[in-house]
C-alpha cells in the first residue's frame, strides 16, 4: 500500500485514553494485511505531492516501478485554508497525484474533507474542493470516501482539523468498508486491535482539556476575523481616498 497526503495521513498526536495516535492510513494496511509505505509530510499541499513527494518516492524506493495493490491519497486540507486557495491550481495537481498512482496500483482511494473545517472555518470552499475530488475520482474511475460529515469531538481535536487517535480509526473503518465494497479482503478491522480502559475522572479531564484547547482556537479565530475586517476597512478608506 502507498500513501501520499499531509499531516492527516503522516499521522502522530497524542494518546487517546491510552490508545496511541496512527495514521489512518496505517491502519487501512493493517487492516487489509499489506506492507505500508507513507510519504504524507505535515503542511504539504496538492502541488507538494506532485513536486515533493512523489519525487521522494521515485528516488527512495528500492523499486519505483513496483505495482501496489491499493494507493491512497489524501490531500487538500492545508490548500483550501491557505488565504491564496486556487481551485482550478488545485484540480490540475490533485489529477496529476491520482494519475500517479493510478499508473501504479490495482486499486486508488481519494478522500474529501470534512465541511466544519478550521477554525476560522474555511467555509464553502471545502465543498468547492470536495467537489473537485469527487469529479477527478468519478472520471478517473477512482474509489472515493466521502468525510464531509465527519465530525464529534471524541473523533477531531479542538482545531477541527486533525483527527483524534480515535478520529483516525473511524476514518481507516471507512475507508475499509469503501474497499471491501469494491472486492477486497478485510482481515482486520482497527476498532477491534485496540484496548483502552477509561474512568469517569478520566473522561471529565479529557472533557476540561478539550473545552480548554477550544476555547482557545476559537479566541484566535476571532482576532484574525477581526483583524481581517479590519484591514478591509482601512484598505477600502484608503482607496476612497485617493
Amino acid at each position: 500500500m502507498l500513501a501520499f497526503g499531509d499531516s492527516i495521513t503522516n499521522g502522530g498526536g497524542e494518546l487517546q485514553w491510552g490508545v496511541a495516535m496512527r495514521s489512518w492510513a496505517e491502519w487501512v494496511a493493517r487492516g487489509l494485511g499489506l506492507p505500508f509505505t507513507n510519504y504524507a509530510l505535515d503542511g504539504n499541499r496538492a502541488i507538494d505531492v506532485v513536486h515533493g513527494q512523489i519525487p521522494a518516492f521515485i528516488r527512495q524506493a528500492v523499486e519505483p516501478d513496483a505495482r501496489y495493490d491499493l494507493g491512497c491519497l489524501y490531500i487538500g486540507v492545508n490548500d483550501v485554508r491557505a488565504l491564496d486557495w486556487d481551485p482550478a491550481a488545485f484540480n490540475l495537481e490533485f489529477r496529476r497525484a491520482l494519475g500517479f498512482l493510478l499508473r501504479r496500483c490495482d486499486r486508488v482511494l481519494s478522500l474529501t474533507a470534512p465541511l466544519e473545517l478550521g477554525r476560522p472555518r474555511a467555509g464553502t470552499k471545502v465543498a468547492a474542493m470536495n467537489q473537485l475530488i469527487e469529479s477527478a475520482a468519478r472520471e478517473s474511475g477512482t474509489l472515493l470516501l466521502d468525510l464531509s460529515e465527519l465530525r464529534g469531538r471524541n473523533l477531531i481535536m479542538a482545531d477541527h482539523v486533525h483527527p483524534t487517535a480515535f478520529g483516525q480509526i473511524a476514518i481507516a473503518e471507512r475507508a475499509l468498508a469503501v474497499l471491501e465494497t469494491a472486492g477486497m479482503e478485510v482481515r482486520a478491522r482497527p476498532s477491534q486491535l485496540i484496548t483502552y480502559d477509561t474512568t469517569w475522572w478520566r473522561r471529565l479531564r479529557g472533557d476540561a482539556t478539550y473545552a480548554y484547547r477550544h476555547l482557545k482556537v476559537s479566541a484566535r479565530s476571532a482576532g484574525l476575523i477581526t483583524l481581517t475586517r479590519s484591514r478591509s476597512v482601512w484598505l477600502d478608506l484608503a482607496h476612497r481616498i485617493k
